[in-house]
């Protein structure tokens, strides 16, 4: 088969960049690594064809400047480019910029980036697309005197969180009024410094939900397809630690209703990649309400490959050379349950990130248990960047086999130098609500308390 693509440039790092480095391989495309100074050493710049430093060790100055990366494809003679999640991968610069070159963008056009880039804007197209969005603000607020307005008549507990960005960062529970003028400050001060954007909009706070997301394929001739449903209610501080797939306690008719309205709001953006369309399920209504759009692959992308078993970046690839879809909605099918759990270089009391040299690494194997991560013996971990190290998945034919062969796995791994949170996980994963399926996004939370 001859190649979709010369040679492709991985504008990202870690463990991402290492998993598309891989599926570029089979599908006989040259890769190119970008790294900054302190990722020098980096199993994706070893793993590559080619490497370009980029800059020095902080984000802004590297990962997160396009006009270098964009040199770095140039120069190295790209003609497609993939952003892998995170750092540029959710901006339309590199999309814009790919469009001037003449080199391919892995992943939605630009446009459709800028609109569902902005929580209020993806929130009214959902509305246009008739798909029951989360009561509160339609546009970003002008001030805390307007939030307290629209909190006050849709009733606390409210949710403050930014318009732009996401992974958790300018997002606040606020119970009362009293609460709110400060947090909301807070909010707008987090959403500014992490994305350059301070707007936000107030909405209902839904205590008793799970997350849920769906994820969706689609390309330039209009066509759309979905791969269902993953759950991702484990979360601390709104950032997901364990994900899976099919979400366990919801009816078949659920997921398909969930799953056509994403597809829907796809269609009426004219969504041109891979993405993930997330809403909130309340448990206590049976309510599914439209949260916000991904306009990216997701980190916990492996959990549908595994019950699809399909490889999603091969396709996402495969789409964007062809700009159709490679496959069709009756070819999806899916089979047993996947977990995947996010191990981070973090403090497990404090839950603080941590950076070193890992001196001796090892990770668990067998059927059904995959790994994803960038490191190796003696591979250093920079302080700079996300604290996620390695993502376990496993797959087996049900639930409970399956989280049997994921804690059997979070024992096997070993990582000597750098403190983990492999323990943390197990911990929530043996949990009476986890075990049950009977959980939502207040797991943790309820666990701290107990």
């Amino acid at each position: 088969m001859t190649p979709p693509f010369k040679k492709l440039l991985i504008a990202n790092r870690g463990e991402i960049a290492v998993r598309i480095i891989r599926t570029a391989r089979e599908l006989g495309i040259k890769t190119v690594a970008v790294y900054s100074k302190a990722d020098e050493e980096a199993l994706h710049v070893k793993l590559a064809d080619e490497s370009v430093c980029i800059g020095p060790a902080f984000p802004k100055d590297s990962y997160l400047n396009a006009m270098a990366i964009m040199s770095a494809a140039t120069l190295t003679g790209c003609d497609a480019l993939h952003p892998g999640y995170g750092f540029l991968s959710e901006k339309t610069i590199l999309p814009e910029l790919c469009e001037k070159l003449g080199i391919t963008f892995i992943g939605p056009n630009a446009n459709v980036i800028k609109s569902l880039g902005d929580k209020d804007e993806a929130k009214l197209i959902a509305k246009k697309a008739k798909i029951p969005v989360v009561p509160g603000s339609e546009k970003a607020v002008e001030s805390y005197q307007e939030g307290l307005e629209i909190a006050n008549y849709i009733g606390f507990p409210v949710l403050i969180k930014a318009c732009a960005g996401g992974g958790g960062r300018g997002m606040r529970v606020v119970y009362d009024k009293g609460g709110f003028k400060e947090e909301f400050f807070n909010a707008q001060q987090e959403a500014l410094s992490s994305f350059g954007d301070g707007s936000l909009l107030v909405e209902k706070y839904i205590p008793n939900a799970k997350h849920i997301e769906v994820q969706i394929l689609g390309a330039a001739d209009g066509s759309c397809i979905h791969f269902a449903l993953r759950e991702c209610s484990v979360q601390r501080r709104f950032q997901k630690l364990i994900e899976e797939a099919l979400p366990y306690t919801l009816s078949k008719t659920l997921i398909d209703r969930i799953s056509s309205d994403a597809v829907k709001l796809a269609k009426k953006i004219g969504y041109d990649s891979l993405g993930t369309v997330e809403f909130l399920y309340d448990c206590d209504t049976e309510k599914h309400y439209f949260l916000e759009v991904n306009t990216r692959i997701q980190v916990e992308h492996p959990v549908t490959e595994e019950i699809c078993r399909l490889d999603l970046v091969k396709i996402q690839i495969l789409t964007a050379a062809e700009k159709t879809l490679p496959l069709k909605q009756n070819d999806i099918k899916f089979r047993g349950h996947a977990i995947e759990a996010r191990v981070t270089a973090e403090d497990p009391i404090n839950h603080l990130p941590q950076s070193g040299r890992v001196q001796f690494y090892h990770q668990p194997s067998g059927f059904g248990v995959r790994v994803d991560s960038f490191l190796y013996s003696g591979c250093s971990v920079p302080p700079y960047y996300d604290s996620m190290i390695a993502k376990i998945i496993c797959w087996a034919e049900s639930r409970h086999d399956c989280i049997q062969k994921l804690l059997s796995s979070l024992s096997e791994l070993v990582v000597v130098g750098i403190v983990t949170n492999q323990e943390f996980l197990k911990s929530i994963i043996l949990s009476s609500e986890f075990q049950s399926g009977n959980y939502t996004t207040k797991l943790i939370e309820s666990m701290t308390h107990q």
